[in-house]
């Protein structure tokens, strides 16, 4: 009934074809090589005998809002076997993070089998790591910027859907292939996509049953021999701060509250700190890190500042974005009466040590949400607060290269200036962008179902790894937006307490919670993503991660 793919068509030689071809197109993400790889990933498949019968079958989809002009390309193969109105969707990212790295190799980045070579010339430069991966007999690797993260990937989604489309009428089932751009940056492609999934399924008819991400797997832990099937998707937010001190002259430094105080304390509490950690199944999510810290003070003088920004990157497997507002709200609260307590103690030394008369500072903790705050000013100012904001947006929107979180930081700043409070406050919001988490747990019936395909696809595979399937793929990918969360006050935390949401930032979240499917990532192996050592394991990645790919689409859409 079964034969591997790798038999019947000598597949892994064509997907390394393909993963070359592919890599030699440089398509940083935000630049118009973007629109070359998905140039040439149309051009593969209109080479295909398929589609040049049914050429309106893959199309390029264009995004009339991306200032790049980047495109999507998508891929539809119909299956003639019982006529099935069962359906899978694929995804693959075209895009990379840049090359500057690369250094005096950067002519060879996109070249892998120079570059492979080249390296080989300097491996006594290379971290012993990397070393030993060349010198091992067990494994063979191929080096280049996005060979990896996540090339040879749509190469296997891409090779798979070429065998297959030879002989269709054995073939139960439809594929949807979409390969995005701007998955490195701001997910662009993706929110086109998601629209663009829900009108297939509907105008033929089809009952998708989950997504496949063919983005990249590599080792969890040092010495980890295992290679993994992820079902489900870690989540992102980024909970941030907007904090107000009391400016002052530095010759007056008790006078004032300096806002890099209170959040050095926020850092202090929350950066690194496992107390944060998201746990659901056993598995925990790493705990937030700082991806921005600053004051705001445009210029020097020996006036201390008068705001400061923080933000984080926060991990969910399944805290909901009003549950973290909630904690961080929570600790901010906290962290502003340490800081408080903090400095009346200095202050009461200060003033013992100087011999002066000591009186408690003024300062009081007030921490409130951006929906809080918004509220507040606009009760001061009624509908005039909606003008000015609606105005200020228009003109803040003409600047297309302005950055989503500069945005959003700028409408809380906005908003706060309006209003007649000016005693320090933090002001806890969302930056974007948002990754829901897909928690894949078999609640529902289609869940079962992918559970059950991945598990025998996994048991079905013959191989000399130890393969293994587990909750939550943990890195940041777009499988996020197969589906949104439920509930309307966890939607309405989100698009409340995100400055720019539905202006600037542009989610599908309608769309997303319409297409609501389960995700999983079946990846090829490799190690060193956005490193200059980026490389790619050729055995695993050739031969075992496609006959993955292809039983756990043949469970599903088979039923068995």
């Amino acid at each position: 009934m079964y034969k591997t793919l790798a038999e019947q068509n000598d597949l892994a030689k064509r997907i390394e074809e393909l993963t070359i071809r592919l890599t030699n197109v440089i398509s940083v993400t935000e630049t118009a090589g973007e629109i070359d790889v998905s140039q040439e990933v149309f051009d593969i498949f209109m080479e295909m005998d398929y589609y040049k019968e049914h050429p309106e079958d893959v199309y390029i989809q264009d995004i009339p809002t991306d200032r790049l002009g980047r495109k999507n390309v998508i891929a539809i193969l119909r299956g003639k076997k019982n006529n099935s109105k069962k359906a899978i969707s694929l995804l693959g990212h075209t895009d990379t993070v840049g090359i500057s790295d690369y250094g005096t190799l950067v002519d060879f980045c996109n070249k892998p089998y120079e570059l492979t070579e080249k390296m080989s010339e300097i491996i006594h430069t290379l971290p012993t790591h990397v070393q030993e991966d060349m010198k091992s007999e067990k494994e063979d690797f191929l080096f280049g910027r996005g060979i990896f993260d996540m090339k040879s990937g749509d190469a296997i989604i891409i090779a798979l859907m070429e065998a297959i489309s030879k002989d269709l009428e054995n073939f139960e089932g439809n594929i949807i292939y979409t390969a995005v751009c701007d998955e490195e940056s701001n997910s662009a492609g993706m929110f086109a996509a998601v629209p663009e999934l829900n009108r297939i399924r509907n105008d033929n008819d089809w009952d998708i049953l989950g997504m496949i991400d063919t983005d990249y797997m590599t080792n969890e832990y040092h010495g980890d021999e295992d290679k993994y099937v992820y079902v489900g998707a870690v989540g992102k937010l980024m909970p941030s701060f907007f904090v107000v001190g009391q400016e002052t002259h530095v010759g007056e430094s008790f006078n004032g509250f300096d806002p890099n105080q209170m959040v050095a304390e926020l850092t202090k509490k929350i950066n690194m700190n496992t107390e944060y950690c998201d746990i659901a199944e056993g598995q925990v999510t790493l705990p937030p890190l700082t991806l921005k810290q600053r004051d705001l003070k445009p210029e020097y003088s020996v006036q201390s500042a008068k705001t400061s920004t923080l933000f984080f990157n926060y991990a969910t497997h399944k805290s909901t974005p009003d549950e973290v507002l909630e904690k961080m709200v929570a600790v901010a609260k906290e962290c502003m009466q340490t800081t408080i307590d903090d400095l009346n103690k200095q202050y009461k030394n200060f003033c013992e040590m100087s011999k002066i008369e000591h009186k408690v500072l003024p300062w009081k903790e007030h921490v409130i949400t951006y929906d809080e705050l918004y509220a507040k000013v606009k009760e001061e100012m009624g509908i005039k607060l909606d003008v000015i904001i609606s105005e200020f947006e228009e003109e803040k929107l003409k600047d297309e290269k302005m950055d989503e979180r500069d945005y959003s930081l700028a409408l809380v700043e906005k908003v706060h200036s309006l209003w007649s409070d000016r005693d320090p406050v933090i002001v806890v919001y969302f930056t974007p962008p948002y990754y829901p988490h897909i928690f894949v747990d078999g609640k529902t019936e289609k869940e079962q179902k992918v559970l059950k395909a991945v598990k025998d696809a996994v048991s079905e595979t013959e191989s000399d790894y130890n393969l293994v399937y587990k909750n939550f793929f943990p890195y940041i990918a777009d499988i996020s937006f197969a589906a949104a969360p439920q509930g309307e006050d966890t939607i309405n935390a989100l698009k409340h307490n995100m400055p720019g949401f539905g202006t600037k930032y542009i989610m599908p979240l309608d769309d997303m919670a319409e297409l609501n499917l389960p995700v999983l990532d079946i990846g090829p192996f490799g190690k060193d993503a956005h490193k200059y050592t980026e490389r790619l394991e050729t055995n695993y990645s050739f031969n075992i991660t496609p006959e993955l790919v292809y039983r756990t689409m043949v469970n599903l859409l088979s039923g068995n």
